[in-house]
């Protein structure tokens, strides 16, 4: 269980199904619900990695790039 009393950044590694403000956070960032995420830590453990895989959202949408669309436009002559 995580100690709420140290300051710092939140292990984003690891998925703590018995911390609901986690729960909160990764059915809110991997658009599921509470049962399917269960059941990805289930299949595959709580390593984030391994349930973002497992669902299918295996780059996180806040830090997805689209090369193409980052890029200038092709000048054609």
């Amino acid at each position: 269980m995580d100690n709420l009393k140290i300051k710092g950044a939140p292990d984003r590694s690891k998925i703590n199904m018995h911390e609901p403000q986690e729960v909160q956070y990764w059915t809110r960032h991997l658009n599921v619900s509470t049962e399917q995420l269960q059941r990805a830590i289930d299949k595959v453990g709580n390593a984030a990695a391994a349930v973002r895989k497992e669902l299918g959202r295996s780059v996180l949408p806040s830090t997805a790039t689209n090369a193409k669309a980052s890029a200038p436009p092709a000048i054609r002559k």
